[in-house]
């Protein structure tokens, strides 16, 4: 037998001892993070006295570490092994606690975030150590297993914390657009809700927001404005980045690379000389007004994004179709639009996502209500008088539909990133 099969039978054969104490060390750290997680919960949602019991949480990853990493068969521990693991775990858990796990001081609630808790806990812990030492072999324990396993440790704690900045903030915002104004004075820090409520009095916020407050209109202003933003940018853009790429004039490459100086300028060091000058030719406190400003903020970015990627694209079809009789529009339109697709709809995806979410110069230019856009009419949410669960509601209202928006394209938007940025 060669020293290559030795070393392949070695590592997929039983664990070794350094192997065990890896799958020990990770399921540690794995149970500390979702038996945090669980105690967060709880008394965040549930609205309890919580304490952390992070001795014992050690203690437990320890032994469903070395139980999964125990019971490997070749480079994975079976499914049934680590649900039985989980699961025996928080049983044991919920036994030592005495029927109070996490300390908890409500005996009505123990049933879900006290029995299903430690149950769900536990199991996740034991699926996370075993997903952790996926097509890691145990047998023979070197320098990038240690890496490795770092590597997917970082990354998985990275992955939660993100996540949680990102989606906390947002269901706190869902959270308190359902609840009544005596409920979030009595206790705002509770992040429940009553779901047993009518259906009518969960959305009575939306309901205000969108027909008492006329959101509905704003939401049609800010519609308008910002497709009409993206068909200006994109028209614009296309010739001023296929004039810079395939026609040669005088100032081509300095244009070329001063595409972006406008953004050296913060916007309010513009806003007040723009809004002087629209004072003075009647189009501040119009859609207009905006319609002038938007494409300029948003042309720069749009100009460099498809200057890049028109780079890219083989001049040899633009000649052949203009030996057989196509114009230079035409060749835009039948050959280089249809070749930039990906491009376009990243660019409009990011043009509509800046138009929708602009307030500076909402804000400074729009007196009248009939033509706020949605940044401008939170503002009349923002004071004493209105409830909180109407601002919220407001907040939920912006924020959704961009988000569906960039979810669906997202693909689109990566994709027109990236392009060009290797040439050839």
């Amino acid at each position: 037998m060669t020293v290559t099969s030795q070393t392949r039978f070695h590592s997929q054969g039983a664990s070794s001892p350094a192997g065990i104490l890896l799958a020990t060390i990770l399921g540690t750290l794995s149970t500390t993070l979702t038996v945090t997680l669980w105690t967060v919960a709880a008394t965040i949602f549930g609205d309890l006295e919580t304490v952390l019991p992070l001795g014992w949480a050690l203690l437990s990853g320890a032994v469903i570490g070395a139980v999964v990493g125990a019971f490997r068969q070749g480079k994975d521990t079976p499914t049934a092994v680590t649900l039985i693991t989980g699961l025996g775990t928080g049983i044991l858990w919920l036994i030592l606690s005495g029927g109070r796990p996490l300390n908890m001081n409500m005996p009505e609630l123990h049933l879900f975030w006290g029995v299903a808790g430690a149950l769900l806990t536990f199991t996740a812990a034991a699926h996370l150590t075993r997903y952790g030492l996926r097509d890691l072999g145990l047998g023979r324990i070197d320098r990038n297993h240690l890496e490795l396993l770092l590597l997917r440790v970082t990354r998985a704690a990275g992955f939660v914390f993100f996540l949680t900045v990102v989606i906390f903030p947002f269901y706190f915002m869902v959270a308190s657009s359902l609840k009544p104004r005596a409920e979030l004075l009595q206790n705002p820090s509770y992040l429940g809700v009553d779901l047993a409520r009518k259906l009518s009095d969960l959305l009575i916020g939306y309901r205000e927001v969108l027909i008492t407050h006329e959101f509905w209109r704003f939401i049609l202003n800010s519609t308008f404005v910002s497709l009409v933003t993206v068909a200006i940018t994109l028209v614009l853009s296309v010739l001023g980045a296929y004039a810079v790429t395939r026609l040669a004039f005088p100032g081509r490459h300095l244009l070329s690379r001063s595409i972006l100086l406008i953004y050296m300028f913060p916007a309010i060091v513009l806003v007040i000389p723009l809004y002087s000058v629209f004072s003075q030719l009647g189009l501040r406190d119009t859609l207009p007004g905006l319609l002038i400003v938007y494409p300029a903020t948003t042309l720069p970015v749009a100009l460099y994004m498809l200057r890049s990627y028109f780079q890219t694209l083989p001049k040899d079809l633009e000649e052949a179709g203009m030996i057989d009789g196509c114009t230079r529009l035409s060749v835009i339109w039948r050959i280089t639009l249809p070749l930039s697709l990906p491009a376009l709809a990243s660019v409009g995806l990011y043009v509509f996502m800046i138009a929708w979410n602009e307030f500076l110069f909402a804000f400074m230019f729009l007196d009248t209500p009939a033509i706020f856009t949605l940044s401008r009419g939170m503002v009349g949410l923002n004071s004493q008088e209105v409830p909180r669960q109407f601002l919220m509601a407001g907040a939920v209202i912006v924020t959704v539909p961009i988000m569906v928006i960039f979810f669906w394209f997202e693909k689109y938007l990566v994709g027109g990133l990236t392009a060009g940025g290797v040439k050839g």
